[in-house]
This record gives C-alpha cells, structure tokens and sequence, in this order.
C-alpha cells in the first residue's frame, strides 16, 4: 500500500481518538483515499483498512480498558452507537470502545459500499447498523 493512504489511515485513526474528526468525516476521508472499509479487533487491539484489490494495512489501536464480556449484549450496544452518532459534548470513542467491550462486542466490521457497520461477539453474535440516513 501507497504511503499517502497508510498516512491518510493512521490520521483517521488518531483522528477518532482525539476526537478531532467526526465519524462521518472519517468515513469521507477514507472513501477518498480509495479504501472501501475498516476492521477493529479489540482483542488484538488492531485495525485493518482494506482496499478494493484485497491490499491491507493493519494499525495498531490504543488499548482500550478493560476485556471483552463473554455475553453479547445487543441492546447495549446499540445505545452506545446511538450515543456515538448523537456527538454529545461528553462523547469519546475511548470510553465507547470500553463501554462496547463491556457488553461484549469483540470488533466491528464497516463496509462503505454497504454503508453498514456489523459489531460482533465472541461467540459470533451480530449487530448490523445502516449508515444514519440508510
């Protein structure tokens, strides 16, 4: 992969982090940059942006607290994207990959043109979310 888009990545990345750019900005950022959708894994603490001819990069995440439940809790889940996509001033994604870990969810899957982002368990449990607007 190019360096450009591995920059373009780790920007995104640091990006959701710190809170500088908002999902939807995000989103745009790695659309344009040619990639097609992202994996978080936070049980390896990793994320892969994939482009459409199957080339990768894989970052490393900031670990986030605690582990993964065993139990996946779909509804709990779901608020906290709710609470994610509402951007409230006392939003962070560090405290909404601790709070989904918390109710079980392992990773996330995003795929722009699906326009979906698929959270699962460990026991392969899902949860789709559209893309607000979908």
């Amino acid at each position: 992969m190019d360096a450009r888009r591995i920059i373009i990545a780790e920007e995104c990345q640091k990006a959701a982090h710190d809170g500088t750019m908002a999902f939807p900005d995000i989103v745009g950022s790695l659309i344009q940059a040619g990639f097609e959708g992202y994996a978080v894994d936070y049980r390896r603490d990793t994320t892969t942006y994939f482009l459409p001819d199957g080339e990768g990069v894989v970052l490393g995440n900031q670990p986030s607290e605690g582990a993964v439940a065993a139990t996946f809790d779909e509804a709990g889940i779901a608020a906290q994207v709710r609470w994610a996509q509402a951007n409230p001033p006392e939003y962070a994604y560090a405290a909404f990959c601790r709070n989904v870990k918390a109710f079980g969810c392992a990773g996330y899957m995003v795929s722009f043109p699906g326009r979906r982002v698929l959270y699962f368990g460990r026991t392969a449990e899902t949860h789709v979310e559209h893309f607000p607007g979908d």
